[in-house]
């Protein structure tokens, strides 16, 4: 079998059967990898801190700021730590992603590639002065970039990947290993590729820009401009002492290893070394060598060179240095004038004398000085003659406005005349006794203060013309709103009074046509009556409806709030609309409910009632469901049916008044009141209430009010007593009252067709004296002459006993009348009287009477 020429010492023992050298062999080249990798990791870290790192830090050496007792040898220690593990990590990351399929030799052959572009630089710095770090930097980022390309891509990425067979983005030419056509060894093609490319961006690099003057000064250490004099045989010497050698020395071994070290080298030569003295050849040595073992050899030498060539320069390079220096001065003198031409404030600075040595272009443009006032050594006296004789400032104020210059007191502010512009100064001392002055614009800002003291003054007349305007309005507004309030009971009274007046023939028609009914039987005047109680009726719901309206819109119904249990008004609900839902072959299914609530009792079944009664209207088949869910601290009452449903675009519109769908149209006769009237109630009730419908599906109503605190017990509803028929109702003594003639002559018709013994007045007055007997019930209306119809009966049960039975007849809906009748236990019946009601209630009654005889 072909083995791999790496391993051939492994592979010879063991095919000769002598497993122990094998294994001594394993042993032996482990122990050599492991301490070659420990010697390269530690002399590849030196490297990199000794010729990458410390050089950075170096020019820290020229900078006075720099701290004398700076010590460095620990950041050297961590840099070199840090190079170790990022190496070592790199590595790792280059075998796991190698094919590994690579001679150990084909891989040192192609980091000695990758280390080769390092040699145009290094080359190129010894022979060529224009040579500088950018063209450095460029070349060899470019030569590693086409070494990755041609070598390192190859070794990591199978031999059959598109890349290396097809080239970048399938362009033939772009192949790893034959660019452009190459053909050659796949080392000798990437070496040549990577150094061409790199040698072309290091000198199109260097000849962007011109070298900066500490590149030149590095140049002229290896390459100087003219071939200097045979060095004479004179004795070295040199202005530096060994306390520089000493302090330079300590900044990278640190303070007690530099001492410890001359300490000894004063020791092996039995010489004493003296701070100040100037330090021999052989200390120099001795520094460059203590040196080098800290940083290298070249970072060394560049370093005490640097430091002897401080003070021992010739003329030549001192000239060289001085005019870098000056060039480097005026760049930074350029910036900062730039620097301050772009500020918004002027700025000026006067030396001792009072002599202009430094100012920027905003303070000739604030002031409008001419050019000869531009110009270094005017005298401060000389601006400010010429700003008084061209009438800026007083003649007399010149003195003055020096002094206060010179005074350093807090910013103050001037004017010029001429252009009406208003400046703000400041001045601070120099500490050679000159003075810096800023001057800012502040005109904007001090008009503003004028325009804000104008308003001020004028502030409190306008407040008081205000506050007289505003309670002038809030007069009005108030009047305005006690008119609207009694328009609203106007409207509310006339309302009320308007119904009363409407319904009271309205009921007498009801009475005349009942009477009529049960008198015809069922004949075609029997069926012409029926036809006018169903024309009446419909006429009394429309007028109903739109008085509930209007008392709901003029806030005449107030919410009497009580506690509650859902069950029995649900039960209630259920009990009135079941022969409606059974008439048109509905399921009308009412849930049990635990729950109790806080609100208005009457309005909240109404509300329901509305609900319900449209569920039955508008479903064809299917059911009707009303139950509750609760939800937290609050109770959703659902009103669900299986009907016609809404269209999701009209579910706001069926609130409206008068506002009828069309499927509804078709469906039933209707108004197009009972859910603008449902809408009403929740608002007057401050109840939440919520639409969910599907065309053909069904529609669920919900209603959302808040639990109560206390829950009361679930109580039965009894059924309804079965409405008695008219022979029940014979002999009976009935008292009307109404000071309507025709309702009363209604009235005896249609209790005389019952069988009922009837006894008619106007009122309370027209019974004194009469000497009638107790009537077993008593039927009266309202709204009397003079009084009210609870009078009248309080009147009959203090003379027949208050177990009088008495029946409240009236148009009146409103819920003061309801609250007063219940006090004295009088029942209520609305006009116009629908006679099953009435008849119901005096059947109630007959038992009574008949005890009371």
């Amino acid at each position: 079998t072909r083995t791999s020429s790496d391993l051939y010492v492994l592979s010879l023992p063991l095919l000769s059967g002598h497993d122990v050298l094998a294994m001594a062999a394993f042993i032996g080249g482990l122990s050599a990898a492991t301490a070659m990798v420990i010697v390269e990791s530690v002399a590849l870290s030196i490297m990199i801190s000794n010729d990458l790192v410390i050089p950075l830090f170096v020019r820290r050496l020229l900078k006075t700021t720099t701290s004398e007792n700076e010590d460095w040898s620990a950041l050297i220690l961590n840099v070199r730590r840090a190079a170790i593990f990022i190496m070592l990590f790199v590595a790792f990351l280059y075998y796991r992603e190698s094919t590994n399929s690579a001679r150990l030799s084909s891989i040192g052959l192609m980091s000695f590639a990758a280390i080769a572009q390092f040699a145009p630089a290094l080359i190129g710095g010894l022979i060529w002065r224009g040579a500088n770090g950018r063209g450095a930097a460029l070349g060899m980022v470019a030569g590693i970039v086409v070494w990755s390309y041609t070598l390192l891509l190859p070794s990591l990425a199978a031999s059959d990947t598109g890349i290396v067979v097809h080239g970048l983005f399938g362009f033939e030419a772009l192949r790893p290993q034959a660019l452009f056509g190459t053909v050659a060894e796949p080392l000798n093609h990437g070496v040549l590729w990577s150094l061409s490319v790199n040698t072309l961006f290091f000198v199109l690099g260097s000849l962007s820009r011109a070298s900066v003057p500490l590149e030149r000064i590095q140049a002229s250490i290896f390459v100087p401009r003219e071939a200097s004099p045979m060095p004479s045989l004179r004795r070295f010497r040199t202005t530096v002492t060994v306390n520089d050698l000493k302090d330079t020395i300590a900044r990278y071994l640190g303070v007690e290893r530099t001492e410890r070290s001359f300490q000894s080298f004063e020791k092996s030569n039995g010489a004493s070394l003296h701070g100040n003295e100037q330090a021999s050849m052989d200390v120099i040595r001795f520094s460059e060598q203590l040196l080098a073992s800290a940083v290298g050899s070249s970072s060394a030498r560049l370093i005490l060179s640097l430091l002897l060539r401080r003070n021992d320069r010739e003329a030549k390079d001192a000239f060289r240095l001085l005019d870098d220096a000056t060039e480097a001065l005026q760049h930074n003198r350029d910036l900062l004038q730039i620097a301050l031409d772009q500020m918004e404030q002027g700025i000026t600075v006067f030396d001792r004398d009072f002599r202009l040595i430094c100012w920027n272009r905003q303070y000739r443009a604030l002031f409008d000085l001419p050019d000869e006032m531009g110009q270094v050594g005017v005298s401060l006296d000389r601006i400010l003659r010429h700003l008084a004789e061209r009438g800026d400032i007083p003649a007399d104020q010149r003195v003055a406005m020096l002094n206060r210059l010179t005074s350093f007191v807090s910013p103050w502010q001037m004017e010029l005349k001429t252009s009406g512009r208003i400046l703000e100064l400041r001045s601070n001392p120099m500490p050679d006794g000159g003075i810096v002055a800023t001057y800012a614009d502040i005109s904007g800002r001090v008009e503003q203060d004028l325009a804000l003291k104008r308003a001020n003054e004028t502030l409190e007349q306008r407040v008081k013309n205000r506050t007289v305007e505003l309670t002038r309005v809030n007069e009005e507004l108030a009047q305005a709103q006690m008119l609207a309030e009694e328009a609203n009971l106007g409207k509310t009274r006339f309302l009320a009074a308007a119904g009363h007046d409407i319904l009271q023939p309205l009921n007498a028609a009801r009475l005349y046509c009942s009477s009529l009914i049960e008198k015809a039987g069922k004949g075609p005047a029997g069926k012409a009556a029926i036809n006018i109680e169903s024309s009446l009726e419909s006429v009394e719901t429309i007028l109903g409806a739109v008085l509930d309206i209007s008392r709901l819109d003029a806030g005449a119904m107030k919410p009497d709030d009580t506690a509650f249990s859902l069950d029995g008004l649900l039960r209630q609900i259920g009990n009135d609309f079941q022969p409606l839902a059974a008439e048109k072959k509905l399921s009308l299914t009412i849930m049990p409910s635990s729950l109790s609530v806080t609100t208005d009792r009457n309005l909240l079944r109404r509300l329901i009632q509305n609900l319900v009664s449209n569920a039955i209207k508008y479903t064809r088949r299917g059911r009707i469901l009303v139950g509750v869910r609760r939800r937290g601290e609050l109770a959703e009452i659902q009103v669900i049916d299986t009907g016609i449903g809404i269209a999701a675009d009209k579910l706001n519109t069926v609130f409206h008044e008068f506002t009828r769908l069309d499927e509804g149209a078709r469906e039933a006769e209707g108004l197009g009141l009972g859910l603008s009237i449902v809408d009403r109630i929740a608002r007057v009730l401050r109840l939440e209430l919520q639409i969910f419908s599907s065309p053909s599906k069904g529609t669920r109503f919900s209603v959302v009010l808040p639990v109560a605190a206390v829950q009361e017990p679930r109580r039965e509803i009894e059924a309804k007593a079965p409405v008695r028929t008219a022979a029940s109702l014979a002999g009976l003594r009935v008292l009307c009252i109404d000071n309507d003639a025709r309702i009363l002559d209604g009235m005896r018709l249609l209790l005389e067709g019952w069988g009922c013994s009837v006894d008619t007045f106007a009122g309370s007055r027209d019974l004194e004296g009469s000497g009638m007997r107790r009537p077993d019930i008593v039927l009266a209306d309202y709204h009397l002459d003079g009084e009210t119809g609870l009078d009248a009966i309080a009147k009959l049960r203090a003379i027949h006993g208050h177990d009088m039975p008495a029946v409240l007849v009236t148009a009146d809906r409103s819920s003061e009348v309801r609250a007063s009748a219940g006090r004295l236990d009088v029942p209520v019946i609305n006009k116009p009287l629908k006679p099953a009601v009435l008849r119901s209630m005096m059947a109630r009654v007959r038992p009574l009477a008949s005890a009371a005889e």
